[in-house]
């Protein structure tokens, strides 16, 4: 990863673009949901919420669920768009939650962001035993061509594939476990935008700079055979999940 004043100023950047955020990201399959989430659980912390796209998953099953993301921006978004939902600021280093408080944490696109040092005990902290921690993160997938070179675009940083590939959790946990859904989300090309616009160096970037990429993905968008003169786009994602089981 980059070090970690950079992961910070990156990290802090998403409340500027809460709502972009919260219409360019893709949702998550049901799939991942059904795998992460260990039989019988009822009480259930969303970690890095962001604008509750995990939390409305983990709210239409019915869950008892809590959401915790750092961002004023973000957890506003989530006000809006879950406005019955218990949203509460922290970190994954610092839960605001009593010991033993939830059967399962899941963290949605995340789980880079945070140190492992301090966030793996907390984590520990605040589920009961047996609980079980569910990591989560949407990659697209570059196997279409046009998808790779939409990568190559947009200047992605690898660290995140890779990291989300092997993430660190440690004990007092299980060995992780890994399992991959592959599908596809529709969008529209404003969506796609959207999505781009949202990422963390793209928030951070220079007017200048964010605008040049996004006229380049833009060109992408319309010269591409794949893509050109179409309403619709079919974006193919890996959802990569890991879960680990508290010993």
């Amino acid at each position: 990863m980059t070090n970690r004043s950079e992961d910070t100023v990156h990290a802090r950047s998403f409340g500027a673009a809460a709502a972009q955020y919260e219409r360019g990201r893709p949702p998550y399959p049901a799939g991942a949901l059904d795998w992460l989430l260990p039989a019988g659980a009822r009480r259930v912390l969303d970690l890095g919420a962001g604008t509750g796209k995990l939390t409305r998953l983990l709210v239409d099953r019915g869950l008892d669920v809590v959401a915790v993301e750092p961002s004023d921006g973000m957890r506003e978004e989530l006000g809006r768009v879950l406005p019955g939902t218990r949203a509460l600021a922290g970190t994954a280093e610092q839960i605001p939650l009593d010991d033993g408080a939830v059967d399962a944490v899941v963290v949605g696109q995340a789980w880079h962001w945070i140190d492992p040092e301090r966030a793996v005990p907390e984590v520990a902290r605040v589920l009961a035993p047996g609980g079980t921690l569910g990591l989560v993160w949407n990659i697209r997938d570059e196997r279409q061509d046009w998808v790779a070179e939409l990568g190559r675009i947009i200047h992605e940083r690898p660290e995140q594939r890779t990291y989300s590939a092997s993430p660190q959790v440690g004990p007092p946990f299980s060995p992780v476990e890994r399992f991959d859904v592959e599908w596809t989300y529709r969008i529209t090309e404003p969506v796609l935008i959207d999505m781009v616009a949202s990422r963390s160096y793209v928030i951070t970037a220079p007017p200048e700079e964010r605008d040049a990429l996004l006229g380049r993905v833009r060109d992408l968008l319309n010269r591409h055979p794949a893509l050109a003169g179409r309403s619709e786009i079919v974006m193919p994602y890996v959802t990569r999940c890991s879960r680990a089981r508290l010993a």
